[in-house]
């Protein structure tokens, strides 16, 4: 990864990424042994590339991206009991992005476009398509990280670039955000 598409990408980032509601995600599993805070960076990165590549809104992807599974709970502890039709849909695959963008919404100032990506995220399991092609890469993006982190493959593949970057280098990014618009 270029150290220029990294800061592009932190720039959409900054103000969220380092805030106590999103690093709370990170005491949450979500695929296999990936935090639920790893697995949104990657999905945020990659709809970050995809947008970026496609000349879409990459600056909402990334931060829709990254608070598209803010629900802050750990589903894996919720018992499945399903008795009638209603009950399936009661279900964290069917909920949890209402309850994302709950808590994104009291937290961040979020354009439409940003809640939209959040709510449609598990498109197509929920109904409503989404409305910008910005949540339907993210959407995707967030099937394309979920098989990588259940095929163990996501610390392998960008995540480590995303989050690797030491103290120094971050420090630098910091400072370049803080005197620069990208």
């Amino acid at each position: 990864m270029r150290l220029t598409s990294y800061v592009q990408y932190r720039h959409c980032i900054h103000g969220i990424i380092d805030s106590p509601v999103v690093q709370k995600m990170s005491q949450y599993i979500q695929h296999s042994d990936v935090s639920t805070l790893e697995h949104c960076i990657l999905v945020s990165y990659l709809s970050f590339v995809v947008c970026r590549a496609l000349g879409l809104n990459y600056y909402a992807a990334a931060r829709g991206g990254l608070l598209h599974d803010l629900f802050l709970y750990d589903w894996h502890d919720i018992p499945v009991k399903v008795r009638s039709p209603k009950d399936f849909f009661r279900m964290h695959g069917f909920v949890h992005s209402k309850k994302a963008l709950d808590n994104a919404y009291e937290n961040f100032d979020l354009s439409l476009m940003e809640m939209d990506i959040i709510e449609k995220h598990m498109w197509p399991l929920t109904i409503v398509p989404p409305r910008y092609n910005e949540s339907f890469v993210v959407s995707c993006m967030d099937k394309v990280a979920a098989i990588l982190e259940m095929m163990k493959l996501s610390r392998i593949s960008m995540l480590r670039r995303v989050t690797a970057f030491s103290a120094v280098r971050e420090q630098v990014i910091s400072e370049i955000l803080a005197v620069s618009e990208i």
